[in-house]
């Protein structure tokens, strides 16, 4: 491990991509022997949102910092109790409905730890860091979710 940051071996993944993100690419990377447990998140574009129908395309734009803030956030979970390694993969641009937009993978001794530790991964990422999202509904009209 590295002597100044020692969660750093842990962070194995956390980035905001414009293509992707592969669920088994970030799924590898988080396998560790002394992993027991590997929880995964995989969030993926839904016809509908807030109560109304008819999402057709999101548009992820991220602050330039938002990286930092995500890897921030990794940091923190690798952290919890149990856990090996971690990975956070959110896309930024145009995704269609089904798309993968974001994957999070934790793996821990135990699946309690890795089950607690994804779930604090992805509510972090979504309550702190910057990406926003533009919805365009099959009615031609836009919304944006986030700002």
């Amino acid at each position: 491990m590295d002597a100044v940051n020692p969660d750093a071996q842990r962070v194995v993944r956390a980035e905001i991509v414009d293509s992707g993100p592969s669920v088994d690419e970030v799924l590898a990377a988080v396998r560790h022997p002394a992993a027991g447990a590997v929880s995964v998140f995989v969030g993926v574009v839904r016809d509908h949102d807030g109560g109304r129908e008819g999402v057709v395309r999101l548009d992820y734009s991220a602050h330039p910092e938002a990286a930092a803030q995500l890897a921030e956030i990794a940091e923190e979970v690798a952290r919890m109790p149990g856990v090996q390694r971690v990975a956070a993969v959110h896309r930024r641009g145009e995704l269609e409905v089904g798309d993968t937009a974001v994957v999070c993978a934790v793996s821990a001794g135990h699946r309690g730890q890795a089950f607690d530790a994804c779930r604090a991964l992805i509510e972090e990422l979504k309550a702190r860091v910057p990406i926003w999202k533009k919805q365009l509904f099959d009615t031609g009209s836009t919304e944006w979710v986030g700002l």
